[in-house]
């Protein structure tokens, strides 16, 4: 890669390839704004096509090979995996969790319920138990994580109702992963997904000793206003549940990494999420059954409502689907990319996601965690409507 601009980097002239280098600029200048009013003290963004890298850039305390924790850009490779044993039959789509882990919530209080939870409902945020407990110690050991599955109970019944699992539902995937592979899901992930696609920059579940050029996360901003909660939830108070800022700090913590959270624990490189989000799109090594990978980035299975927003939730088998009723930017892929954008976003602001339509796959990655959680949502739909003007979606 040849150098362009100070702290970015190239693997052609974007406009080669179709990039619109304005474009191009006004995406690098919002996120140099976003940097410089110290919203994101460590950033990069990286834009794919065709198979390739075409941009990198980094902002602040970050070089083009600082790893950033993207938490539940995650999800994307749990779901590549997934898809791989669907494609194999090592797994169906209405598998239940109890098949494969024996006793899974029957010490609960709602054992039926949880005898019903399938893949495709952990998948799609329907299984009904949202906000199950599991944290440290006990996530970082099998034996001990498998005892508190068997004590989980569901809110209501699997299938009937959306509601996103920041952590519990890829927890159990996880462990029906590791069950029909005999190994650990970590392990898993990176022989099927990372180390098959040449994806440097990315891993999960790292050694503490080789996270040395992981951003560190950083607290930033003042909570909304009960004011401005109100104008947008017409409420005052808004739960954000489990992704508290305080939550997501904890993974400044070597030893929290390592675990490898399913959901939530990946740390990456921009270039290496958008690298990823290519082989989604090109499957270069042939990597999926070509039926089932068209499934997962494609087909909605879940379209119940949004219970913040109201909206359709557009849930693929483990990913989001931009969709055709004009709320894409709600669904993290901002307001300019096709229908059939699909991705997978971040707490935070990570943003990753591949439009078919144009070829382009985009990741931005930043170490700033906003307490504003408003003013964030507003940036997402920003940057990453700016990311789909790069190259334009022509209806």
């Amino acid at each position: 890669m040849s150098s362009t601009l100070p702290g970015a980097t190239a693997a052609s002239d974007p406009a080669e390839v179709g990039i619109d280098p304005i474009a191009l600029d006004a995406l690098r200048e919002r996120i140099r704004t976003e940097h410089e009013a110290g919203r994101m003290p460590a950033a990069q963004f990286a834009v794919a096509r065709e198979g390739e890298v075409i941009w990198t850039e980094s902002f602040g305390a970050a070089t083009d090979t600082t790893r950033f924790s993207v938490f539940s850009c995650t999800k994307a490779l749990i779901a590549g995996v997934v898809w791989q044993l669907i494609g194999e039959g090592s797994l169906r789509t209405d598998t239940r969790a109890i098949e494969l882990i024996p006793g899974f919530g029957a010490s609960g209080r709602t054992p039926e319920w949880m005898a019903q939870v399938t893949l495709e409902h952990l998948l799609t945020h329907t299984s009904g138990f949202p906000g199950a407990p599991l944290a440290a110690p006990r996530w970082a050991d099998r034996q001990q994580r498998i005892e508190v599955f068997g004590r989980w109970h569901a809110q209501w019944e699997p299938g009937t109702h959306f509601q996103y699992h920041p952590t519990a539902a890829h927890w159990v995937v996880a462990e029906m992963i590791a069950v029909v592979e005999g190994r650990d899901h970590r392990d898993v992930v990176r022989e099927r997904i990372i180390e098959p696609l040449g994806l440097r920059g990315i891993d999960f579940g790292p050694a503490e000793d080789d996270q040395d050029d992981v951003a560190e996360l950083v607290d930033v901003g003042q909570a909304p206003t009960r004011e401005e909660i109100a104008a947008v939830f017409g409420e005052v108070e808004f739960d954000l549940g489990e992704v508290t800022p305080e939550a997501l700090l904890i993974f400044n913590d070597p030893a929290v990494r390592r675990v490898g959270v399913p959901g939530a624990g990946a740390i990456s490189t921009a270039a290496a999420l958008a690298s990823y989000y290519q082989a989604l799109l090109h499957d270069p090594a042939g990597l999926w059954d070509p039926e089932v990978l068209a499934d997962g980035t494609g087909h909605i299975r879940c379209t119940l409502p949004n219970p913040d927003l109201g909206f359709p939730s557009n849930r693929t088998l483990g990913l989001i689907l931009a969709g055709d009723d004009g709320l894409a930017r709600f669904r993290g892929m901002g307001a300019t990319t096709s229908p059939r954008a699909f991705g997978h976003n971040g707490a935070a602001g990570q943003i990753a996601w591949a439009d078919p339509a144009t070829g382009v796959s985009f990741a931005l990655v930043t170490s700033g965690i906003d307490r504003n959680f408003l003013r964030e949502a507003r940036r997402i739909v920003s940057l990453a409507s700016k990311g789909g003007l790069l190259v334009p979606y022509q209806p």
